[in-house]
This record gives structure tokens, sequence and C-alpha cells, in this order.
């Protein structure tokens, strides 16, 4: 249900430090009806043209805060709501070609009432900014 709206059309963008490209980044929404703390997303998996992106290169940025999957777990002071865009940023030296991209993304959370973890995936191509 909420799958449709994860991938955003926006904000897909290589990122860079200085005058070196580091990575690229997309806009994410949560595919829950309602907010979690982040120590409950237990996943972010994302793929660019067919090629898995290795989760150690993944991290997830809200509200000016950064953190790699690993440090999510034990995020517990944060919150991503119901709706908010956050940044998933992908560590790779020279980001990606400007032009049109097959993005995947699928994110695995916890919820506590329900008695297996979701994963919820979409994909579509989005078009990386010049």
């Amino acid at each position: 249900m909420m799958d449709q709206h994860m991938l955003c059309d926006d904000g897909f963008q290589n990122v860079a430090e200085g005058s070196q490209v580091t990575g690229f980044a997309l806009l994410a929404r949560l595919p829950y009806y309602r907010g979690l703390g982040l120590s409950m997303v237990e996943d972010i998996a994302v793929s660019v043209d067919g090629q898995a992106v290795p989760r150690e290169t993944v991290r997830l940025a809200l509200r000016g805060r950064s953190w790699s999957l690993d440090e999510l777990e034990s995020c517990f002071d944060e919150k991503w709501n119901f709706g908010e865009k956050a940044q998933v940023v992908v560590a790779r030296t020279g980001g990606l070609a400007a032009g049109p991209h097959r993005v995947d993304l699928a994110i695995r959370y916890r919820v506590s009432y329900l008695p297996f973890v979701p994963t919820t995936r979409t994909g579509r191509v989005i078009t990386l900014a010049a």
C-alpha cells in the first residue's frame, strides 16, 4: 500500500565533498502508516541498474543528522515520521552518470505488534540530475 510512495522522484543526485564526487543520494519515505523510531529500521537495501549496493556503503540522513545502517540499531532518540522524506546516501567514488537509472529500494522494519518483520519494496526508473 505504501510502497508506491517510498521512492521520491526528486532528490536523486550525486553528492560531493569539496570538488570530489563521493556518492549519490535519493529521497525516500518510510513505508509505514505511522512514524517509527530509527532503531526499528532494520535495513535499507538499494540497487541501481540491477547492481546491489553494499550495505556498509548506505547511510540514512534525516533533519541534519546521518547514520550508518548499523548505527540505526541503537538510535533511540530519533523518529522517521510518516510522510517525511529522508535522504538515503550511498558512498560510491565518482557517483553515477547523469540520466535515467533503474533504482530499487527495500526497507525492512520492526513493528512491535506484528509477528513478522515486514520488508517493503519498490523500484522504477528515475533521472539523476546533471
